[in-house]
């Protein structure tokens, strides 16, 4: 399957969009956009952008539609946990929402993945799903699409709240690349990621942050996922917490995989 990845917290990625804009400090060393100079630029500039300027047709990183990728999940066997748009955040607001409801129905069509949306954008997304409720059975989006917003200190704490106002199923924060020390309301949260930062300029890990943010949820009974220390490279650090690998999910996910 070519759309496997080495992610510890997800099997394979779906890419219908590409590209994104920097909001906050967790952005500031992207390793989407990293990849996209880096590897891919040929294949991205090959595309027209959403926003068709000049200047966005020589960024590899500006927003693009993929429409060809929508029927990948259907040609995947078994059940998959897959990435929705590693390389972008599908709430960008270059994203039109004709386009994010065909995403929608065809995770709605195939059910037998389990398919995890992180966006920095979480006040579109629930701006969207109230918008489309006539998608979700009962207006709430069902417990296979996890809905996820990623919060990287206290700064952003507030996309927490946005993400409670989605009515889902599962919903989820990704605290990663985790730059300051956090504390955040875990209420009608139902999974927690935690990692640090990797890279040439990756900003240190107080693993104290994490222990905050483990023993929280841990309180409430939250799934906790500890994906990695970080340093120059990803595995550089290990992913080992006061001597134990924390890799938590959802009580749907670990249904799933006991099916």
């Amino acid at each position: 399957m070519a759309n496997r990845t080495g992610i510890e917290w997800t099997n394979v990625t779906w890419n219908p969009v590409t590209g994104c804009t920097q909001v906050s400090a967790g952005c500031d060393n992207c390793y989407a956009l990293t990849l996209a100079y880096r590897l891919l630029r040929k294949i991205y500039t090959r595309r027209l952008p959403q926003k068709n300027t000049p200047e966005n047709r020589r960024d590899p990183f500006a927003v693009r539609l993929w429409p060809e990728r929508l029927r990948e999940p259907f040609s995947w066997r078994g059940h998959q946990l897959v990435f929705v748009n590693s390389m972008s955040d599908l709430f960008h607001a270059e994203v039109p929402d004709a386009f994010v409801r065909r995403v929608f129905d065809v995770m709605l069509r195939a059910y037998q993945h389990t398919y995890q949306i992180l966006t920095k954008r979480p006040a579109r997304m629930a701006r969207f799903v109230r918008k489309n409720e006539d998608l979700f059975p009962g207006g709430v989006v069902p417990e296979h699409i996890w809905l996820g917003t990623s919060v990287e200190d206290s700064r952003v704490a507030y996309r927490a709240d946005h993400l409670r106002q989605v009515p889902a199923a599962v919903r989820f924060l990704s605290c990663e690349p985790l730059i300051g020390p956090l504390d955040v309301d875990l209420s009608g949260i139902h999974w927690v990621i935690v990692g640090g930062e990797s890279g040439i300029h990756h900003r240190p890990l107080n693993l104290q942050w994490v222990r905050n943010l483990r023993d929280a949820c841990l309180r409430r009974r939250v799934a906790f996922f500890f994906k990695q220390v970080g340093g120059r490279t990803p595995k550089a650090g290990g992913r080992t917490l006061d001597g134990r690998t924390w890799s938590e999910y959802p009580a749907v996910e670990r249904a799933a995989l006991s099916a």
